[in-house]
């Protein structure tokens, strides 16, 4: 079935959904929304500084950006409720300013006319997180809202799903040491609270993460059982989630390597990943999967106690499950 698709913010993932996506069999850009400067989008489309020149430059044509038989309007709005799905023909819209994050504001868009809204970002309660290999095939019909949570969402639950099926979880602790967003500061500067207003570029910065509580709406039987931080680095993409989790049983390095390695090659297949290789940070830049194990780095502690380190492209792998997500969606016919 065609699919078509209009995009709200074109940021790093809203950009990477367009790469991931043009030449999709079936995928259809019908618009780009965003706020800033048509030219300066399309140039950040082509040149990316992480992940390289798009091999199939896009051009702006009018009001229109093109590329290989995409031929998105471009409209200089972002603000839901602003934009006429019904005209433009759109059967999901990717919602990823990151500034709208209740079902009342992401419900503009679908009274606008949108058949379907996925989120990159968490949204409230009221709004059903979706990630694959957790609860993608359970969504119900109908279903116009949702969220895909984030990339840490998405590893972190991956993770903790093979841990649980394995061994049980008891209780785990999260660490995300995550690239820098587009929200920091390249130098100390007023524009932002606390540590936030501090380089990203000179510095490890405390942050919170809404990946555990994300994770506990999602898998119910983990709520009071995870919690954690996130270190933001000085590095402009690849992260990993270091995570030190309390199973039911002893497991050895082996049996825990053994585990993730054995989903990653069925059920998980294309979402969950293993690597015995010595990768950095930059090794991940444009892998498609939600989470990849380092087998090197796992650790076993008498009682239970293991830690794990899991990568994972923040800004490539989160796209790729949107785009998979909207193709599921459309496929049980949308609204």
């Amino acid at each position: 079935m065609s699919l078509r698709i209009g995009i709200v913010g074109f940021g790093r993932v809203g950009r990477a959904l367009f790469r991931l996506g043009h030449d999709r069999p079936g995928i259809e850009f019908v618009a780009v929304c965003d706020d800033a400067d048509p030219e300066s989008l399309v140039y950040l489309l082509n040149h990316s500084t992480v992940e390289g020149a798009f091999k199939t430059p896009a051009a702006l044509e009018g009001n229109y950006i093109t590329c290989k038989g995409q031929r998105a309007r471009f409209l200089r709005r972002a603000d839901p409720g602003t934009i006429a799905w019904d005209v433009l023909g759109a059967d999901v819209v990717f919602e990823c300013t990151g500034r709208h994050k209740t079902r009342e504001a992401l419900a503009k868009h679908v009274a606008q006319g949108a058949k379907c809204v996925i989120s990159s970002t968490p949204a409230d309660d009221q709004v059903p997180v979706v990630v694959r290999g957790i609860n993608c095939q359970r969504i119900p019909r109908g279903e116009a809202i949702i969220s895909c949570g984030s990339s840490s969402v998405q590893a972190l639950a991956l993770a903790l799903k093979v841990l649980d099926e394995a061994f049980g979880l008891e209780a785990a602790s999260m660490t995300t040491i995550h690239a820098y967003t587009g929200d920091q500061q390249l130098s100390d500067a007023a524009k932002g609270a606390g540590r936030w207003s501090r380089s990203a570029a000179q510095n490890i910065i405390p942050n919170t993460t809404w990946a555990p509580s994300v994770v506990e709406r999602l898998i119910p039987e983990f709520k009071g059982k995870i919690e954690g931080i996130a270190l933001n680095v000085p590095v402009p993409a690849g992260s990993n989630i270091d995570l030190t989790a309390k199973l039911s049983r002893d497991a050895t390095v082996a049996e825990v390597n053994e585990a993730v390695k054995k989903a990653s090659e069925g059920a998980m297949k294309g979402l969950l990943g293993w690597t015995d290789e010595k990768i950095v940070s930059s090794d991940i830049i444009g892998d498609c999967r939600s989470a990849v194990l380092d087998s090197d780095a796992t650790l076993s502690i008498a009682g239970g106690l293991v830690k794990t380190l899991f990568w994972f492209d923040n800004g490539w792998s989160i796209a790729q499950r949107m785009l998979e997500t909207a193709e599921i969606m459309n496929a049980k016919g949308g609204k």
